[in-house]
């Protein structure tokens, strides 16, 4: 492929080339061993420089602009390993010599300048992928498919009839990654959900909730209600994270007869909406945050849901602001989610989340499960 390029060049610009030392050995290189994807790659992006830089040189109309070199550069950084990179660019400086050589009104301090700049963001971003291993922006696409991921998992499982479930989570700064994630199953009779907030917020938190999601979710359902809990933070002992801490609600509630368990791991109470009474019960059941105790002990609480009634799980960046009481924050939100009684916990648990979490810059999440 690379003497098929050559030969379809004009004599005169191979006359050309071939004073020029480094492009000579440069070939010489290209022909050596096995061409593999890479180095082709490489090949194509160094012969359109060249192909670029010589006519600029030569074109007296303005059709080469040489500042086509930027998306050689660019070009390079998207698909190119940082050594082949590096070459690429020793092609790129030899052309833009070249026509400053042959007094291009192009190469200016503007296009000086914006060669440096591209320069460094294509070293950045070929530094990245070859430490991820990854090619081109697939790197990108992982990260979107985990995020695909992780909202599939949040999903709340399909209930038999006579229940309901939602849930909402609004990441801090519109992020995509956020600390608070759901793992939840159910076989029919027995619906568990987790809920679990990791410290920190956007980004920050999303690599340890991506890790966390996947193991907490198989730790739900595949060992007894009782032992859940304890089981994450054994995991998290292992670990031995010196960043931050993870808090936890977990629940366990029976379809046929309404009757819950809830366990809290330092995560803010659960509260229960009695129909009955109209009354908002917030939940005494209390923990240690995970992660932190060799020995989690927690203090579960039960109750029974009947019809109209609803069970809210939610995380601190619905309740906390600096400077102000839980319990206020706790008392704001019970006042907010009033207005979801008669309108259906359906139907305004979104608008509920984007009020609360408006004064705040904060990952929040919220859980609903009631029975209609």
């Amino acid at each position: 492929m690379l003497q098929r390029l050559v030969h379809l060049m004009p004599p005169g610009v191979r006359a050309v080339l071939r004073r020029i030392p480094l492009l000579v050995a440069l070939y010489r290189w290209l022909r050596r061993g096995r061409l593999t994807r890479e180095r082709y790659v490489f090949a194509a992006l160094a012969v359109l420089a060249i192909v670029i830089g010589v006519t600029a040189a030569t074109d007296t109309r303005g059709l080469a602009p040489s500042g086509a070199l930027v998306l050689i550069v660019l070009g390079g950084g998207l698909l190119l390993r940082v050594r082949s990179l590096v070459a690429l660019l020793v092609v790129v400086v030899a052309m833009v010599s070249y026509d400053a050589w042959h007094d291009i009104a192009a190469i200016g301090p503007g296009m000086i300048a914006t060669l440096a700049i591209t320069t460094v963001l294509a070293l950045t971003l070929a530094r990245t992928r070859q430490q991820l291993g990854v090619q081109g922006l697939r790197g990108d696409s992982m990260l979107l498919e985990l995020r695909d991921r992780l909202r599939r998992q949040s999903e709340m499982p399909e209930l038999p009839g006579g229940w309901a479930s939602q849930v909402v989570m609004l990441q801090a700064g519109g992020s995509s990654f956020g600390g608070d994630f759901v793992v939840s199953t159910c076989d029919g009779s027995k619906l568990e959900v987790a809920l679990v907030d990791v410290s920190g917020k956007g980004t920050d938190a999303g690599t340890r909730a991506l890790m966390l999601s996947g193991a907490f979710g198989g730790l739900l359902g595949s060992i007894q209600p009782d032992r859940f809990l304890p089981a994450c933070n054994g995991y998290l002992q292992r670990q031995r994270w010196e960043e931050g801490f993870v808090t936890a609600v977990h629940v366990v509630v029976d379809l046929k007869t309404g009757e819950y368990v809830v366990e809290s791991a330092g995560h803010p109470p659960a509260v229960q909406f009695d129909a009955a009474t109209g009354e908002w019960k917030v939940s005494p059941a209390k923990g240690v945050v995970l992660g932190v105790v060799p020995d989690l002990r927690c203090v579960p609480e039960s109750g029974q849901l009947g019809r109209g009634d609803a069970l809210l799980l939610y995380t601190d960046g619905l309740v906390e602001s600096p400077g102000s009481d839980l319990d206020a924050g706790i008392d704001r939100l019970l006042g907010e989610a009033e207005r979801l009684v008669p309108r259906g916990f359906g139907q305004g648990a979104k608008e509920l989340v984007e009020t609360m979490a408006a004064a705040r810059d904060d990952d929040c999440a919220l859980v609903i499960v009631w029975r209609p």
